[in-house]
């Protein structure tokens, strides 16, 4: 079993932050479990453009508000408490904080801790074991 406190991470090497956004990886790869899962707050006013070209990521919103927009359709939709979206398609997208959006994200496959995302919004592919 493996427990943590988001509240002692944060102050960690397991908080990796810039200026307009903070992720504390809850678990990472090498917790074996096949997916990282983090707490990722997005600081209002902030706007981000993403593309998981080798990673699955699926988003809930925990507190804020927002909107994604899939680069691809130009559809928008609000993000707000309660409000889940899955990139299942590698889907390129941009996501705007209206507020502080707090959100619980999982990767599959799982991040190492040690990404960054790369000029064109992803992270490099993950490394077979």
């Amino acid at each position: 079993m493996i427990v943590r406190d988001f509240h002692k991470l944060k102050d960690t090497s397991r908080a990796v932050s810039d200026a307009q956004w903070t992720s504390v990886r809850m678990l990472l790869a090498d917790d074996g479990m096949g997916f990282s899962f983090h707490i990722t707050t997005l600081a209002a006013g902030s706007e981000h453009t993403f593309h998981y070209k080798h990673h699955f990521e699926s988003v809930y919103c925990i507190s804020g508000h927002g909107a994604i927009t899939d680069l691809a359709s130009g559809e928008t939709f609000e993000i707000r408490p309660g409000v889940m979206y899955a990139l299942d398609q590698h889907d390129r997208h941009a996501i705007r904080a209206d507020e502080d959006l707090v959100m619980a994200c999982c990767f599959n496959p799982p991040v190492t801790g040690t990404e960054v995302h790369r000029e064109d919004g992803s992270y490099a592919p993950a490394l077979a074991d």
